[in-house]
Parts: structure tokens; C-alpha cells; sequence
């Protein structure tokens, strides 16, 4: 108990004074601090009374103690850490089985100081402290300024070895300079207790340091996984770089040279999509052309006699893959005239993938200007101003058409400068990563010409060589051979657009042979395609080729690809040394290639490495017969003059050991400088100091990190088995995309799904990576085989990879976002699938087999007895949780009569003409009316004709549509001694739903008669009402139209008020239809009730908006209205489907100030008007007399419905406090009634305090604790408080199982006691012998005398800070859920709602939603607003948004059309109706998806 008693200890200190001021040593605040966490470590609960304690000690910590000289603090505060004498804030544990008790150790040296030491120390301290010993503690919970509202906190009575008389009373305290403190410290303490004034909360640590304690399953470390043994690498020099003669200073002065010496030389040869040559640009073309386009930008574009161009700025270069040519003049003429070329990729659309990253970029980069080609600029989106279109997220962009007749030749003495290669930036490539961002790589002069001469050297290109590239020329290889170096040595180019690749695949080949072409620029899959379409193709030869570049050698699939290509073309001249695979990356350039043979280098090298240990990132030779293995093929030897190691991924880079995976990171002159205006990122990537084991940097010159995942083979070979891009470590284990996509590539038959459209990723979900696996399927497969393919990718990339999927998806052909040059584009799709918009065909979601890291179930502790509970609570300083009404006051008139029918005859005889109802129809006119009068004598007539046919005591069924018939047969019976049940009559267009009730309410009721309209008569005896249920079983039938006007005999007195007054049924959200018995004295009693907590007199008027068939809505429709007097105005919820704005309109035009709805009704509002307020507005509809709107409901308040209603019609003058709720059940219809709060009746001080909202941890609520949180904080709950408790009701939470009476941090069933509570159920159909204690039952301890009714909802109860009429704290009900509808999952209790709000958050389609359990598992049932492709998407999300917000794991996601899930007449969902549809296969869902 030691860290309770430093409590106490610290609350004593506050206590007294506003002049405590000492300083403690930095070292004691920062163990306070600590203390202080500990203490609120206890999460198991904090409720407002224990949290005050507390405060007070967070306040020590935070004081500004001023320094003392009498005995080192430090000696006293460890020993109060040690242990002393228990406070009475003792702990909290003992009475919540799941609490952990805190210990404290502390090893300081002063430890061992023993107890009177202490002591002495703390009269010392005291001594000097005013302390007043009368004064209560100061009240630092209270959001009121008062202070005395302390009654139920523990005084601290001593600690050990002071008495609280002991303390002295000194005047002022001075600080040690001796300035007396008093006033200007009582300042701070004050502000500091105005600052604390709020309930307590966890300390922000827990907030942010998310509850990783609480997902205790974290993935034990294997003690046998594979761990790297070999010698620390060293970094790996390339060769240097060569000197050459005659070397030009610069690219620009390369391209100068050659188009005034070798202006004939070919150049670029394009060719269009049939494969023949279009133009050759020669190298006298290039130049003059160039040169033209330089002089052109720099001055004949000008905005406002300015140029708009300057050197240094940024030119986006928009050209088509299959124009080289125009591209490379755009470049070389930006070189000239100093500007730096962005080239991105043509934009075809406005919502191309990834192209708002692109015009992210193009802003960042500040351009402004855009070059491109007529036939492009015509083949853009355009405005309707003919101007070409802004594109998403672009900046406002000039476009420049480069061709022939747009430039002008410039005068004989202009020459473009040509300077040297420095380090300016002379061009910037865009590169995507993995999360979706561009960023733009920045070269420099240098480093680009750097790059050339490296290139030169390692292919041993010489000049005029002739060259066939297959790449993108606008990044990354296809850019460096294709543009740049080829330019360097005057070599040919014959460029092949990607357009007649995908026409004819063998054209590459093709022109090796006909070009004779020494080298090619190419990437696996062309070999790949090459391989499909060769048959075609008998006589082409590739003996020419001396080097066949492979740009994506690093790809683990490249092997596959360059072995086939050299099985197959090996026969038409291919010689096997010829494959040179290379390995590269857009920050660092090239990074190692494959020599040609006549360089004489070592021979290819070939690894075979065991997965497993991959995902360990450890190297481990395995043999290739193996299924679980990597075969990698080397990327050849560093480039030269470059020096480059192997660091490790995360972390500090140290040095890789030599059996260990790294990233590559390159130190040389030729990679790229920076990310273009992201400084924070270049120093990650560009500026990286790698440092050996003992942290010496191995370099002073920075390394820039590759992406590329690899390590150093033998004969000093460079190899790679992954990027980072494609990194997925899930469980502490990694894997690459490109494995897992070569995996699933592999299981046969491929025939369902497209070879190259395969997109891996990884999202985080529940503090893990999960493995996504997205395909396109052929549009052949039929379900059956898809499903077959999808189950043996599951296995296939289990068994290599060890790695479980969690979401295999297959989208129909073509439908995937594709990269500019072809492949997946992986972070577009990853989007997608994110946001619910891949539109799958098929999804397999495999969550049970790969989370394995949810928190453990929760063990249930043998229940502590009440006895203890109330012990434990007591000792914690925490109030027993009960509350009550206000007493029910004197009587007045009409109070003294004990039956609702004499009220009104009463009525009738003393008010005659006073209005009491007036029913309004669709159009919004008064469709009828009734006097006191008038009701009485429609009354009377139906109670003559009743009592010549039936017995007192006769249950009667009354079937009418809302309206003043209701009510006056109603009365009818009770003048005619028979019992009223009230019957939503059926609903002539779906009489097979709601005709089988009314026949199961007649029938369980034991109604002898019917009472209808002639309209529903017939209804009841019709054809259609035949075909439902047994018509000739209906008792008698009368309808009560035209009654005779006869003279009526002797009414009907009860014997005695506890006799039936009427039965009340309804069918409960478990789908139980309940009758419950309303004795006279409680329908009386609950008038009264009503009447004082709303304050209803003849003067007033109310507007209901609520069915009036049962319920609170029955009371208020019929009852109420003759025991106040006051008038109603009905408006039955039926009619708003026809006019959403009767009610509303009804409200402004009668300036109504208390009105009563229903959730539906205020959903109708919200959905139905909430884009017609203006019109509304138009019409004069005001709202602002409305004091108080309130929702009559059964269930937890709905309390963004209440909020979105009260801010869409704040514009009517609706005031945002106006709308509470009300809460009810089927013991006890009105247990809380929010009455109205705003202007004269509030200054009276017969309202009550407006209703708070708190917000609650719901994970602790899973626990049955409750513990307030601060808004927004994780996982926080608000919960709205369901109404002021009526007058005369009781109220008590009590624990379901032990029946104790419970504290008010915890949840439990609300239970209530009041004169009004019905007597009991007339028949629970089905039900009867479970519910016998639910209306007469008494605590198991405590107070046992009391009976009470128990509600079947759970809630807690807080004291406020608020204070109500009486001047009494007012105490706060708060009802969190049905306990019938409660889910056990884990161990723990979920309360569906909670589910059901993350998955309506999930995705904007989803239009409502519903779950319930299945054997153990979680159904989850959504209705789909849109169209039936976004179907597949809610699976996945669905599945995410549950494990992320409840840990829990979906097992069945049910999708279906709106309005399957059904709801009752109060608008709650009948989630037990769904499950038996679900069950009997009733729900004809669009989609079901059965998690694995």
C-alpha cells in the first residue's frame, strides 16, 4: 500500500494553505512525476471521488516548491515511497478482481533511513507549513467555483508520527531569500487548482504510447531463428575511373562538339506502332535544334515585358512514350538554356493514378511552365474554354508546343553559354514510393556527366555504336543509356515505344537484327514476351549483341526470365556472357552492372538462398530442389569510382556482417544530390554516415542509401533479393513483395488470373503488417476456379514463406491502375483498396490464421461477493451508485383522483370546451379535434355499446390508426370496467409481415374483442388478411364508426387501484413480444411523474411526434394530456413519409415549446430536410421557441443523430441545448425525462442542469469499469446522460450476476424502483418463467428491504458537478446497452452498437448496419447504398475497422440491400430477427464473405 499513503501523504500537504512553496531537487520532481504515474497506472478505474485524491497529488508535483534548508527533502519523500502508515486513499484493487496492485521500489541511497527519520522530517516540514486543520481539502474536482461540496471525501486523518494537531500555525512562510510568498504563490496554486478542476484522467502517456501493455500476445522471439556469424563487412571500392582523352567538360559541350563535327551522324531513330522507322534525328539536328528551342524559351516567352524564364528554373517536359525525339530536342534545349527538365509522364485523364502526386511535385518544384508536343497538347482534357485542363492537385501551368513552327532561329551572334559540369542542378527525375508520395530526385551537372564516363567505362561503349532501348527515356535507365551517355559517345539509338511492344513483343529483336545493334536497353519482361511470341520468328539473328542490359536484374524473377530468353535464343546467335544484368535506383543512379566478357571479369554468379533465413534478412545456401528457396543471379561488379557497403535496415547503419542482408548505400560522383525540397528526407537517404560494430563512421564522405536490399557474394559480386519499396515485416519477420508475387505467379494453373497484373502490399493493421495480394482475373474463370486458385496462393505462399495472407482479392480484367509504361501501379492500388474502390469480383479474407497478436482472452475471476464489492468501494472512497427524483410533491386538483377516467370526467364537467387534442394529417391541417367534452361523450358511447356484450375485467383490442378514436375508446373501456390493449393495426400493402402480430397480441393478450374502423374490419376479414393467418379465429370484431347515442348506464368503479388498468405490449429489440400490466395507482402515479418533471398545465401546449401504441409514446399520446389538461397536438410519424416536414412546420406554426419524437422521426428530419432548411426558412418555419425537444427512446442515446439534427436546424433558430433524451423500458416506460432548461422556468430553478456528455475508455467498458478519458483521446466513447431521473423514481446499479449493489465506476444493470413501475409481464411469449424477477427484486446486500425492478440495460450513474433545482449534486444516468444484446466475444462484453458505428464509419456506402454472433463468431450485416460492384470492398474494410477499434475478428460479413436489416416502430434494430433470417437463409444477400 506504500504508493497510496505518499497520496494521502501529498493531499495533506495541499490541504491547508495557499502559502506552500519549497523547491524541490530536479531529480525529487522527476521521482514525484514518476509517483504520480504510478499512482494513475491503476486503470482498472477512476472514478471522480478517488481521481480528487489523486489530483491532489499531481497538484505537489507541479507546485513550485521553493528550497528549504532544514533536512534534504529527498530523505523524507524516499521514505514515504518506502512505506509508511495507509491513507484513506487505499487502493482501489481489493475491490475490482481485474485491478494490478502497484509496487514501488526504490534503491536510492537515502533508503535506508528508518522510520522516525521520517518523521521528524515530515513535523519539520510541517512546521513551517500553515496548515488550518478545520478547513476541509480543497476542492479540486468541481467545475463550480464553490468548495464545499466535500461531503463524501475521506479527511486524511494522520500519518504516521504527526498528529494533525501537532502542526503548528505560523503566519507567513518566506522563501530562502526571504521574500515573503503568500500572495504570489496562492496565485499560482490557484490557477493550478482551476487548471486540475476537471475529472480525472489518465496521464498523457497512456494516450500516446498506445496500449501495446494491453496486446500482451507481441510475438515471442524465437530462440532458434537463424542469426548472422560471419566477419563484419568492410565497404567495396569499384575500379577507378579511367582518365579519357579528349573527355568533354559537360554534356552540353559533348552535344556541341558533335553537331558541329559529325552533324550527319544518326542519333535517335523513332519508330512508329508498325515498327518502321519515322525520323532520324541526326546529331547536326539535334544541335540546331536545340539551340533554337534555348533561345526561344529564354526570350520569346514573356509575361508582362518580363521574361518568364530565368536559368535555374523548372520546366515540366510532358512527352509521349513514343516520341523520343521531341522529347530529347526539349531536353538538350532546357540543358542550353540552363533550365532544369522535369519530365513526368503525359497525363490522359484527370484522375489519373498517382497524378495528383505528380502536380505535388510540379507545385514544390515551382513550375510554371510545361513543354509538350502539338499532337499531345490536342490529346489533353480540355476546359470548356478550349484551354488544356488544371489536373487534380496541379499548379496553374502555361503550356509550350516545341514543334517546328511555335520556335524561332536565333540571330547569328547568340550563343547558348556552355560552361563546365557543376554542381547546378541540371535535371530533376520524379520517383514514386511506396506510400503513394513523388519525390523529385535532383542530379547535378556533374554528377550526370560523372554517371556518363562510369556507364562508358563499365559497358565499354565506344563511339557511334549502335543501340536498341526498350525503356522509358524520360527516368531512370532508359534516360542514362538512351539520352545521355548515348550522346557522350555519338552512339545511334533506336528507341521502341512501349505502344508497339505491347502490338508486336519481338520487335526489340527485330531491330537488333536489322540495326545490327551492339547493345540493348531491356527489362525481364520483354524478355518475357519475347519468349511468348518467338515461333513467329525463324530468322532473326542476335550474334551482333556484345551486351544485352537487363535494367531490372535485380528483380528475383529477372533468372527466370534471362535463362528462358538464353534457352530459346542461344540457337539464333545469343551468347550467354552477353546477359548483363544491372542493378539501379533513382537516388543513387547505377549501382552495379554485369561487365561485357572482353573486360575480363570473373564469371556470373548464382546464390540459392533459404527463404526462411531471408525473412531473418540472414544468408543461408539451401539447394534448389527445395520449394522454399531464392535463386538470385548477381547484378555483376560496383560501378567504378564508386565505394559501397552493406548497412543495416532500421536503426543505425551500422555495417552489415557478411551472411547478413543490408541496404546498399553507394558513395560516389554520380548519384542523385537531394529530394527537391525536402531537406528532412535527403538527410535520411542522401547523407547517410555508415559506421562500423564499435560506431567509427567508415567514411567522412556521405553515402546515399539505394533501396536495394542485398550483399556482397564472393569474387566481390553484388547481389540483391529485394527493395525496400517492397518490404513487408510482419511478426517481426521480412518478406518481399516481388517473392510473394513470384510465389503466387508460380502456382499453376495461371490460366484464371494475368501473369503481370499481380499487386502485393502490406497495411498496417492492429500494430502489424498484413499481406494483401491483389489479381486480375481473366474474364473466362468462373467462381469456382477462381476460388481454386485463390485457396492454393493461400497455401503456396504459406508453405515458401511462412507467412499467412490476409486478404487475397481478384478484380476483373483491366480494372487494376496501371503505371504509365505498364506494370501495377501498387500505392494507386493500395489506395483504392483503402478507400473501398478496387471493386473486387472475388475476395478471400484469412484474418483467423494470420492475427495472431490480438490481447488474450479475457479470464473471468471467481466474482468478489457484493459484501466485499460495498467494502472495497467504501474503503476506495467511492459513492455506492444510486440516485433519485425529486420527492412527488403536494397535490393538486386533479391528483386526488386515483383514476385516470375520473380525471376526465372531471375534466368534462369543469372544462367542458377546453381543448385537449387536435391530430394533424400529411398536408399539414388539423384533420381532427377533441374537447374535455367531447371525448368524454365519445367515450361514453363506446363503453354503452361495450357493456351489453362483454364482463368487467374483459381484455379488449383496440386496432386503430393514431387518432382521437384511440384515445376515446380507450377511455370507453375504463368507463366500461374492461381492459385496453392497444394494437398497431397492419399495414394494408405488407399485411403478410404485420397482420401475424396483431394476431399474436390478440391472441396472447386473451383480448375477447376488437375494436377498429370499418375500413380495418374489413381489412381483418379480407382475402389477402386470409392468406397471413387464420381470419375465422378473430374474436368478435366491432367497429365503433357510427355508434348509437344512447343514454349511458352506471360507469364502472374499481374496487381498489391496484387493479389492471390496461396492458402495454411490445416487441422488444430481442424480438420478445412483452405485455406488461399497468395497474390504476401506476398510471397515476406515472402522470404525475411526467407532469412535475415537465411542468405540464391546461395553459400549455406539447407537439408528439411518436407512435401511440405503446410505451412512453402510449402515455403521452393518451394518457397524459387528460390528467395535466394541456393540449396535444398530434402528429402521427406515419405521415412524415409523405411530408419529412409536417412535424417540424407543425412546431413553428403552434410555437410549441416542449415536443416529443422519436429516433426515427429526428432521422427522418436529418436525411429528408437536411438540405431544404432554406426553404424551410422560406416558409417561416422557426424553431427558436422551442425549449426542449425530446427524443423518447429505449436504448443508449443515439448521440451524433441528436447532435447532426440540433446543427442542421440551428439555421431555424433551433438552440443547440434544446434536444435530450428520454429513457424508458418495459418495467418502467419513464425512468428519465430531460424537461426544459432555457428562459423564465430556468430562473425559477425548477429546471434542471443541461445533460452532460462524458467520454468513456471502451475498452475498459468491454470490462464492465468505467473510466472518463479526455475528448479524443484513443479509443474514447462519448456517451450522453438519458435524462433528469422523474420525481418519485429510485434508481441503483447493481451487479448482473451477484445482484450487490455496485460503485459508480462500474457498469451494471440499471435497476428502479417508483410508484409508476408496471406490475408485472401479462405473458412473455415463450418467456415466462426467466423473467418472474425482473419486476420484484431486492439487493443480496445492502439495503434488502427495497424492491426493485430490473430495466435488462446496463449503465452507471455519476455525480456532477452540476447542482439541480433543490440545490442537491445532480446525479447522472447514463445507459450504455441492452444487456439481452450484448456480445460475449474473448471474455469480454461488446456492445454492438459500438461495432456497429466503426463499420458505418468505414465506408460511405454502407448505409446502416447490424451484428450479432453466430457459434462464436461475429456476423457483421451492412447494407450497401451504391451500386452491388462496391460489395467486395466493405469486406476487407469491415474486417479492419473491427480488429483495429475492438480487437475482434470478424468471421461472416453479410452484404445486403437497405432496408433488409430491420428496425421497429421506434427506429431500434431487431438484431435477434435478423440473426433467425441469417440463419434460415432469408436475407437474399448481394454478397456473403466467410473470413478463414
Amino acid at each position: 500500500m506504500a504508493e497510496r499513503t505518499s497520496t494521502g501523504l501529498l493531499t495533506m500537504m495541499l490541504e491547508p494553505t495557499p502559502a506552500v512553496a519549497m523547491t524541490l531537487p530536479a531529480e525529487v520532481r522527476e521521482k514525484l512525476a514518476e509517483l504520480e504515474l504510478e499512482l494513475s497506472e491503476d486503470t482498472s478505474s477512476a472514478s471522480e471521488d478517488e481521481g480528487s485524491l489523486r489530483r491532489q497529488g499531481r497538484l505537489a508535483t507541479s507546485t513550485p516548491y521553493q528550497g528549504h534548508g532544514h533536512l534534504a527533502v529527498e530523505h523524507w519523500f524516499n521514505r514515504v515511497i518506502q512505506g509508511s502508515s495507509t491513507s484513506s486513499s487505499a487502493s482501489s484493487t481489493s475491490s475490482h478482481p481485474g485491478g494490478r496492485s502497484v509496487t514501488t521500489t526504490n534503491t536510492t541511497a537515502h533508503a535506508a533511513l528508518n522510520a522516525n527519520a521520517a518523521a521528524t522530517a515530515l513535523a519539520d516540514l510541517m512546521a513551517h507549513t500553515q496548515l488550518d486543520n478545520h478547513s476541509a481539502p480543497p476542492d479540486v474536482t468541481g467545475l463550480s467555483e464553490r468548495s464545499s461540496l466535500h461531503a463524501e471525501r475521506p479527511q486524511v486523518a494522520s500519518v504516521r508520527g504527526v498528529s494533525r494537531g501537532y502542526i503548528h500555525h505560523t503566519s507567513v512562510m518566506e522563501t530562502a531569500d526571504g521574500v515573503p510568498v503568500n500572495s504570489r504563490v496562492s496565485s499560482k496554486i490557484q490557477q493550478l487548482l482551476n487548471t486540475l478542476k476537471r475529472p480525472k484522467r489518465p496521464p498523457l502517456r497512456e494516450f500516446f504510447v498506445d496500449d501495446f501493455e494491453e496486446l500482451l500476445d507481441v510475438q515471442q522471439i524465437d530462440p532458434n531463428q537463424p542469426k548472422p556469424e560471419g566477419q563484419h563487412t568492410s565497404p567495396l571500392e569499384g575500379e577507378p575511373l579511367g582518365v579519357v582523352n579528349n573527355w568533354p567538360p559537360s554534356l552540353p559541350a559533348a552535344l556541341q562538339r558533335w553537331g558541329a563535327t559529325q552533324p550527319k551522324s544518326p542519333c535517335l531513330t523513332a519508330l512508329d506502332n508498325a515498327g518502321k522507322p519515322v525520323y532520324t534525328l541526326t546529331y547536326g539536328k539535334l544541335w540546331t535544334r536545340s539551340q533554337k528551342l534555348a533561345y526561344t524559351l529564354l526570350n520569346k516567352l514573356s509575361t508582362r515585358n518580363e521574361p518568364l524564364l530565368m536559368p535555374g528554373d523548372r520546366v515540366a517536359l510532358v512527352f509521349p512514350n513514343n516520341d523520343p525525339v521531341m522529347f530529347m530536342v526539349a531536353f538538350y534545349g532546357c540543358l542550353l538554356a540552363e533550365l532544369v527538365p522535369v519530365p513526368i509522364e503525359v497525363p490522359l485523364t484527370r484522375k489519373d493514378a498517382g497524378s495528383q502526386q505528380i502536380g505535388f511535385l510540379l507545385g514544390s518544384c515551382g513550375v510554371t511552365l510545361a513543354l509538350t508536343t502539338d499532337a499531345c497538347q490536342k490529346g489533353l482534357p480540355k476546359a470548356q474554354t478550349g484551354e488544356v485542363a488544371t489536373f487534380k492537385g496541379w499548379p496553374r501551368l502555361l503550356w509550350f508546343v516545341t514543334d517546328g513552327k511555335h520556335v524561332v532561329k536565333p540571330p547569328k551572334d547568340w550563343h547558348p553559354p556552355i560552361r563546365e559540369a557543376s554542381n547546378d542542378i541540371a535535371y530533376i527525375e520524379y520517383k514514386t514510393s511506396k506510400e503513394g508520395s513523388t519525390m523529385g530526385i535532383t542530379v547535378s551537372h556533374s554528377a550526370m556527366l560523372a554517371h556518363c564516363h562510369a556507364l562508358t567505362q563499365a559497358c565499354g561503349y565506344t563511339e557511334a555504336e549502335t543501340i536498341t532501348n526498350v525503356l522509358d527515356f524520360k527516368r531512370e535507365a532508359g534516360l542514362w543509356h538512351g539520352v545521355l551517355t548515348s550522346v557522350m559517345n555519338r552512339m545511334h539509338v533506336i528507341s521502341i515505344p512501349y505502344s508497339l511492344m505491347k502490338v508486336n513483343p519481338l520487335s526489340w529483336i527485330q531491330k537488333v537484327h536489322t540495326y545490327k545493334a551492339r547493345v540493348a536497353v531491356v527489362k525481364s519482361r520483354d524478355m518475357h514476351w519475347s519468349l511468348l511470341a518467338q515461333r513467329d520468328q525463324r530468322d532473326v539473328s542476335l550474334s551482333s549483341l556484345r551486351m544485352l542490359i537487363v535494367a531490372d536484374g535485380a528483380n528475383p524473377w529477372s533468372i527466370s526470365s534471362c535463362d528462358a530468353f538464353l534457352n530459346v535464343f542461344q540457337a539464333r546467335g545469343l551468347r550467354p556472357e552477353v546477359i548483363c544484368p544491372c542493378a539501379s535506383s533513382s537516388e543513387a543512379m547505377t549501382v552495379a552492372i554485369r561487365r561485357p566478357p572482353e573486360l575480363g571479369v570473373p564469371p556470373p554468379g548464382k546464390a540459392v538462398l533459404s527463404m526462411g533465413g531471408l525473412s531473418h534478412s540472414v544468408i543461408r545456401v539451401d539447394t534448389e530442389e527445395k520449394l522454399s528457396v531464392l535463386t538470385v543471379q548477381d547484378v555483376g561488379q560496383v560501378m567504378p569510382g564508386a565505394l559501397v557497403c552493406v548497412v543495416r535496415v532500421e536503426g543505425t547503419p551500422y555495417l552489415c556482417q557478411t551472411d547478413e542482408v543490408g541496404e546498399i548505400c553507394v558513395n560516389s560522383g554520380s548519384t542523385g544530390v537531394a529530394y527537391y525540397g525536402l531537406p528532412g528526407m535527403t538527410k535520411n537517404i542522401f547523407e547517410t554516415i555508415p559506421v562500423t560494430s564499435s560506431g567509427i563512421p567508415v567514411s567522412d564522405r556521405p553515402f546515399t542509401r539505394t533501396s536495394l536490399l542485398g550483399f556482397v557474394g564472393p569474387d566481390s559480386l553484388v547481389f540483391v533479393v529485394g527493395k525496400m519499396d517492397g518490404l513487408m515485416v510482419v511478426s517481426g519477420r521480412r518478406h518481399n513483395a516481388d517473392d510473394v508475387v513470384a510465389t503466387a505467379l508460380a502456382v499453376e494453373p495461371m490460366k484464371f488470373v494475368y501473369r503481370g497484373r499481380i499487386a502485393v502490399f502490406s497495411l498496417s493493421v492492429l500494430h502489424d503488417e498484413r499481406i494483401v495480394v491483389v489479381a486480375e482475373q481473366r474474364p473466362d474463370a468462373s467462381e469456382e476456379d477462381s476460388f481454386q486458385w485463390m485457396s492454393r496462393v493461400l497455401q503456396a505462399i504459406d508453405s515458401i514463406h511462412q507467412v499467412g495472407v490476409y486478404c487475397l482479392a481478384l478484380v476483373p480484367a483491366n480494372t487494376l491502375p496501371k503505371a504509365p509504361l505498364g506494370g501495377i501501379h501498387i500505392s494507386e492500388t493500395k489506395q483504392r483498396f483503402l478507400e473501398g474502390a478496387l471493386h473486387p469480383c472475388n475476395v478471400l479474407m484469412c484474418p483467423h490464421t494470420c492475427v495472431t497478436n490480438l490481447p488474450k482472452p479475457r479470464q473471468k475471476q471467481p466474482e468478489v461477493g457484493p459484501a466485499s464489492m460495498i467494502v472495497g468501494n467504501l474503503v476506495a472512497g467511492k459513492r455506492i451508485a444510486q440516485a433519485c427524483g425529486r420527492d412527488v410533491a403536494q397535490l393538486e386538483d386533479n391528483d386526488q383522483f386515483l383514476y385516470i377516467q375520473d380525471v376526465l370526467q372531471w375534466r368534462a364537467q369543469a372544462t367542458p370546451d377546453h381543448p385537449l387534442f387536435l391530430v394533424l394529417n400529411a398536408k399539414g391541417t388539423v384533420a381532427s379535434t377533441a374537447s374535455c367534452l367531447q371525448l368524454h361523450k365519445r367515450a361514453e358511447r363506446v363503453a354503452t355499446a361495450l357493456m351489453g356484450r362483454l364482463n368487467t375485467g374483459d381484455h379488449v383490442a383496440l386496432v386503430y390508426p393514431p387518432g382521437i378514436d384511440l384515445i376515446a375508446t380507450f377511455y370507453g373501456c375504463l368507463y366500461a370496467g374492461c381492459v385496453p390493449v392497444t394494437v398497431r393495426p397492419p399495414h394494408p400493402q405488407n399485411l403478410a409481415t404485420t397482420l401475424p402480430t396483431v394476431k399474436m397480441i390478440v391472441e396472447v393478450s386473451k383480448s375477447v374483442c376488437i375494436l377498429t374502423t370499418q375500413a380495418i374490419m374489413k381489412l381483418l376479414k379480407s382475402k389477402e388478411a386470409a392468406a397471413a393467418v387464420d381470419t375465422k379465429s378473430w374474436p368478435m370484431v366491432l367497429d365503433t364508426d357510427d355508434l348509437p347515442r344512447k343514454k349511458s348506464p352506471q360507469m364502472y368503479k374499481p374496487p381498489t387501484p391496484e387493479m389492471l388498468a390496461y396492458l402495454d405490449f411490445s416487441v422488444s429489440t430481442t424480438g420478445i413480444l412483452a405485455g406488461v400490466k399497468m395497474s390504476h395507482a401506476a398510471t397515476s402515479a406515472l402522470c404525475r411523474s411526467i407532469k412535475l418533471q415537465c411542468e405540464l398545465y391546461p395553459s400549455r401546449q406539447i407537439a408528439i411526434c411518436l407512435d401511440p401504441y405503446c410505451g412512453l409514446g402510449f402515455a403521452l399520446w393518451c394518457l397524459c394530456s387528460v390528467y395535466s389538461g394541456h393540449q396535444s397536438i398530434l402528429v402521427p410519424p406515419l405521415e412524415l413519409e409523405s411530408n419529412a416536414s409536417l412535424w417540424l412546420a407543425a412546431v413553428s406554426q403552434y410555437k410549441v415549446r416542449v415536443t416529443f419524437c422519436s429516433y426515427s422521426v429526428m432521422e427522418m428530419c436529418t436525411k429528408g430536410l437536411g438540405s431544404q432548411t432554406e426553404a424551410l426558412r422560406l416558409r417561416n418555419v422557426n424553431l427558436s421557441c422551442v425549449r426542449t425537444c425530446m427524443v423518447v427512446a429505449e436504448e443508449r442515446p443515439r448521440i451524433a443523430l441528436t447532435q447532426s439534427f440540433s446543427k442542421i436546424f440551428k439555421d431555424l433558430g433551433l438552440s443547440s441545448r434544446a434536444v435530450s433524451t428520454t429513457f424508458g423500458c418495459r418495467v418502467n416506460v419513464a425512468i428519465c425525462l430531460q424537461p426544459n432548461r432555457l428562459g423564465k422556468l430556468a430562473e425559477q430553478g425548477t429546471a434542471g442542469p443541461d445533460p452532460t456528455t462524458v467520454y468513456v475508455d471502451m475498452r475498459a467498458l468491454r470490462h464492465d469499469r468505467v473510466r472518463l478519458v479526455e475528448r479524443g483521446s484513443p479509443h474514447s466513447l462519448p456517451l450522453m446522460e438519458s435524462g433528469k431521473i422523474l420525481p418519485g423514481v429510485k434508481v441503483i446499479i447493481a451487479n448482473t450476476e451477484t445482484k450487490g449493489p455496485l460503485g459508480d465506476s462500474h457498469l451494471g444493470e440499471v435497476w428502479v424502483s417508483s410508484p409508476h413501475n408496471a406490475t408485472g409481464y401479462y405473458t412473455v411469449y415463450g418467456e415466462e418463467a426467466l423473467h418472474a424477477d425482473h419486476f420484484n427484486t431486492k439487493l443480496s446486500f445492502g439495503d434488502t428491504q427495497t424492491v426493485w425492478a430490473r430495466t435488462g440495460y446496463l449503465g452507471f450513474l455519476r455525480r456532477t458537478d452540476l447542482t439541480d433545482a433543490s440545490g442537491e449534486r445532480h446525479d447522472a444516468l447514463y445507459v450504455v446497452g441492452s444487456l439481452d444484446e450484448t456480445l460475449e466475444l474473448r471474455g469480454m462484453r461488446y456492445h454492438p452498437i459500438d461495432i456497429e458505428t466503426s463499420v458505418i464509419r468505414s465506408h460511405k456506402s454502407i448505409a446502416e448496419c447490424a451484428v450479432f454472433t453466430w457459434t462464436n463468431l461475429l456476423v457483421v450485416v451492412v447494407e450497401l447504398e451504391g451500386s452491388e460492384q462496391e460489395a467486395l470492398d466493405l469486406v476487407a474494410l469491415v474486417t479492419n475497422v473491427v480488429l483495429e477499434e475492438h480487437y475482434l475478428i470478424v468471421g461472416v460479413v453479410v452484404v445486403v440491400d437497405p432496408g433488409v436489416i430491420p428496425i421497429n416502430s421506434r427506429g431500434e434494430k431487431q438484431r435477434m430477427h435478423l440473426r433467425d433470417g441469417f440463419l434460415a437463409d432469408q436475407l437474399d444477400p448481394i454478397y456473403v464473405a466467410y473470413n478463414m
